[in-house]
């Protein structure tokens, strides 16, 4: 069963930093392409971050550019975004997706190029 669940979303203040992982079952992630979305209340789920099947190639949205910091460990089969100054607006659901295709290319993540996704982790910046 092709599965992904994601871990690591909580309460935090302006400033402080949160590690969100996804753990990916029945697939190998050093074979795909995987992203992480948003989707903040009132607002369309947003492509964040995604990396390439090699691990060599990354994509951050302009907003979490310098701040955020998307990994993979092939070995836990496992996706991590690293989140530091985290600010109000990054407020949101957190989603982790699987590329559609084998080895895909990383750019601005697109939701149809996604297919596999995981059932999201609340991430809340507050005082």
């Amino acid at each position: 069963q092709l599965q992904l669940v994601e871990s690591g979303g909580g309460l935090v203040q302006p400033g402080e930093s949160l590690r969100l992982s996804c753990a990916a079952s029945g697939f190998s992630v050093d074979y795909y392409a995987m992203a992480w979305f948003r989707r903040a209340p009132g607002k369309e789920r947003e492509g964040v971050s995604a990396i390439t099947s090699s691990g060599e190639n990354a994509y951050y949205l302009d907003s979490v550019s310098g701040r955020f910091t998307i990994s993979k460990d092939n070995a836990k089969n496992t996706v991590y975004l690293q989140m530091s100054s985290l600010q109000p607006e990054d407020s949101a659901i957190y989603y982790c997706a699987r590329s559609a295709r084998p080895h895909a290319r990383v750019g601005l993540p697109r939701l149809n190029d996604y297919d596999i996704w995981g059932q999201g982790t609340l991430v809340t910046v507050s005082e």
